[in-house]
């Protein structure tokens, strides 16, 4: 397992080494050692999953404000997603910029979301499952949000979403 480092600070796409045969493949997906190294603590506190049933479901952008801001690590476990991390942090060399990738049921990578950063995602196939793993329990009353289409990240999202929630496609336009 190796992380590899996103053009957003402290966000790193998690790859597996997959030890494949007849069936199928093993791999080590979280080791808090590899994390240090990397000066990163992720010590889960809660895991979620999200169970998308349409192609070109979109949630986010989500994130959870100080003093419960989290980090994440994300997974799809089944299906497809173009997963994406929005740099929040005022004072980040990559403020305001975004991060995306595809991640499938057939890799095991993951994308680690650092603190302060807005994630969602947009299926790419039906029956598309996602898998988290969350450092801070959830504080409903720091959940926070803003606009998946907001200019001010310019995120090219690989499709126009069809389904959202209303509060998903409602949120306001950044402002740092």
């Amino acid at each position: 397992m190796k992380l590899v480092p996103t053009k957003i600070s402290g966000a790193f796409v998690v790859e597996a080494d997959p030890e494949r045969d007849a069936r199928g493949y093993f791999a080590r997906t979280f080791d808090d050692a590899v994390f240090a190294r990397h000066g990163v603590a992720l010590v889960t506190r809660q895991c979620s999953t999200s169970f998308n049933a349409k192609r070109g479901t979109l949630r986010g952008l989500h994130y959870q404000a100080d003093p419960e801001s989290e980090i994440k690590l994300v997974r799809c476990t089944r299906g497809a997603i173009f997963d994406v991390a929005v740099d929040l942090r005022a004072n980040s060399p990559t403020f305001r910029q975004w991060v995306g990738l595809e991640l499938t049921e057939e890799d095991p990578r993951a994308l680690l979301i650092p603190r302060n950063c807005a994630h969602g995602f947009l299926t790419l196939a039906d029956a598309s499952e996602v898998f988290y793993q969350i450092d801070t329990p959830f504080a409903p009353g720091l959940a926070r949000g803003v606009r998946w289409n907001d200019p001010a990240f310019a995120i090219a999202w690989p499709l126009e979403p069809v389904i959202m929630t209303p509060k998903d496609a409602n949120y306001p336009d950044f402002a740092p």
